[in-house]
């Protein structure tokens, strides 16, 4: 069943939603991918991604609709809003994983006014009390540490992905990063 794109308001792309998450509809899905998954892939080229790779996340996007479209809350925000953040997000999540990564030539030629050995040194160190001191902390508060800081996830994305109230994960990350900072003074 088509419906004309002028005829597709806020209200319906909620039902088509909520059709997909609760009854797991392939009609609602199928209107959802024929309204959503043009505009996503346009989305991405404005982004300034490639052809194939703005396919390749515009495709990712509607399956991680139809896995997770059971977490959409049209009280938090709407359906267009929701799918372009998770469009969003995969796109910051393949930036990450294009970073190259230097060969030990590259790093060879690296000029001589970058951080000295002494300074590399301190920041490994660093490093590893952060991941001991993280490794000390309950898993819970672990993982929200890791997505707020090391994932960049914002608070409310973290509240929408784990079902948890935004008061709350706001709560426990200040308690995280307490119990953190004094595991970190603790250490030599």
């Amino acid at each position: 069943m088509s419906v004309p794109d002028d005829a597709i308001t806020p209200e319906h792309l909620a039902a088509l939603l909520a059709a997909v998450a609760n009854l797991r509809s392939r009609q609602a899905f199928a209107a959802l991918f024929a309204h959503f998954a043009p505009r996503v892939k346009t989305y991405m080229l404005r982004l300034g991604a490639p052809s194939a790779q703005a396919e390749d996340l515009a495709q990712e996007t509607m399956l991680t609709v139809w896995r997770k479209a059971e977490r959409f809350d049209p009280a938090m925000a709407g359906a267009a809003t929701w799918v372009f953040t998770i469009a969003r997000n995969l796109r910051i999540d393949a930036l990450r994983r294009e970073r190259p990564v230097a060969s030990v030539d590259e790093l060879a030629d690296t000029p001589a006014d970058g951080p000295g050995a002494e300074t590399m040194l301190e920041t490994a160190q660093a490093e590893r009390s952060l991941r001991a001191a993280l490794a000390g902390l309950p898993d819970e508060q672990a993982m929200l540490l890791r997505l707020s800081f090391f994932e960049d996830h914002a608070h409310g994305d973290i509240s929408r992905k784990l079902g948890m109230p935004l008061g709350t994960v706001k709560s426990k990350l200040r308690r995280a990063l307490t119990r953190l900072r004094a595991a970190l003074e603790d250490r030599p």
